[in-house]
């Protein structure tokens, strides 16, 4: 998941993956981390784009879309839901 953040990434194709049907993925997925595997990328997108805030001088939408967002104000969204702050805030923090 990690390397493909910035695509759609869907339960159906992980359950694929390793062979196992979306419930019975999704259920294992969340005992062992803890997480939905939906919870779980949004953690991930939202870490790269923090990583990339920090790093980065690129634009926060240009941010938004390579971690896998498909705007701006959905990184902002779960940005803040994330981390109670908005991405400017924090890279200006």
């Amino acid at each position: 998941m990690d390397a493909h953040l910035d695509r759609e990434i869907k339960l159906a194709d992980l359950a694929q993956l390793v062979d196992m049907s979306q419930f019975h993925f999704g259920r294992l997925f969340k005992q062992s981390l803890g997480l939905s595997p939906y919870q779980y990328l949004l953690q991930q997108r939202v870490e790269r784009a923090k990583q990339l805030l920090k790093q980065t001088d690129k634009s926060i939408m240009d941010i938004a879309f390579d971690c896998g967002f498909n705007s701006h104000s959905h990184l902002s969204r779960r940005f803040r839901q994330l981390t109670g702050m908005t991405p400017k805030a924090y890279r200006v923090g």
